[in-house]
């Protein structure tokens, strides 16, 4: 609990920003500007869950670790339950994706209390098994220093608005520390491992992943992963334990896959 009152001694006295109201995308032409986000569903035996999700790559989903690992034995999910609905509204999907493999990150150690060991290491790539390049729809690139301040929006699903996306359009960054982000973004069961975007030149870039969701001095803020030095642990963690990577182009490195060359 060490990050949730150090932030809470941080916040009285200061001025909030104003949150602004969730907005469901309810139609097709909305979705398709958003369809590389998508419903992560994990089916077993024994349980039914999901949380959100973002494309990177045609193959690549990032999501928080803690949504493709089971909180009661805390092992990983196999590829097999987990599937990612690309676009997800009202029954359908822009694209289905089934799972190939999943990375979670090499430090993550799931607890039962929000701290920045916790929240900085809460990030996974599910990879999978036939890339995603159809129905106009495109990975996002990424944004590893939000500003504190910054405007922020983030596009997810929840356990009450699960047969749609929604979209927050205006929160913002309230602090930064290594590897953690708490934004005013509102966040509910379901979506974990949503992006929080921030947009440069008109083009959105994922700045972080939700992780956890709070309330501070009666407001709603979100916990995220900072996509800088955890998510270069996570490619990493990606590439060793890859027998067979299969790249765009012959010889191709997983860091150019990515985007990050």
């Amino acid at each position: 609990m060490k990050l949730i009152m150090i932030l809470i001694a941080m916040f009285i006295g200061t001025n909030a920003f104003a949150q602004s109201d969730l907005r469901q995308l309810t139609t097709a032409d909305q979705v398709k500007a958003w369809s590389g986000v998508g419903r992560l569903d994990v089916k077993t035996r024994t349980q039914r869950r999901f949380c959100s999700g973002a494309l990177i790559s045609p193959t690549h989903v990032l999501t928080a670790a803690h949504c493709v690992i089971d909180s009661q034995s805390g092992v990983k999910f196999t590829p097999a339950d987990v599937q990612f609905l690309a676009g997800w509204r009202d029954g359908r999907a822009s694209a289905y994706g089934r799972a190939r493999r999943i990375v979670v990150h090499p430090e993550y150690k799931p607890s039962t209390t929000v701290s920045d060991k916790e929240v900085s290491t809460d990030l996974a790539i599910v990879e999978l098994a036939i890339p995603m390049n159809t129905n106009g729809i495109r990975p996002f690139e990424r944004e590893n220093q939000p500003a504190v301040a910054g405007k922020l929006m983030v596009v997810s699903y929840a356990h009450d608005r699960s047969d749609a996306p929604s979209i927050e359009e205006e929160c913002h960054v309230l602090a930064r520390r290594t590897g953690v982000i708490v934004a005013s973004c509102s966040a509910d069961f379901g979506a974990s491992g949503a992006p929080i975007f921030v947009v440069q030149n008109g083009v959105p870039k994922i700045a972080s992943i939700v992780s956890a969701k709070a309330k501070m001095n009666g407001r709603n803020v979100s916990f995220g992963v900072s996509l800088g030095e955890p998510l270069n642990a996570l490619l990493q963690e990606l590439s060793q334990t890859s027998a067979v990577f299969q790249s765009k182009k012959p010889g191709g490195s997983l860091a150019s896959q990515l985007g990050r060359q």
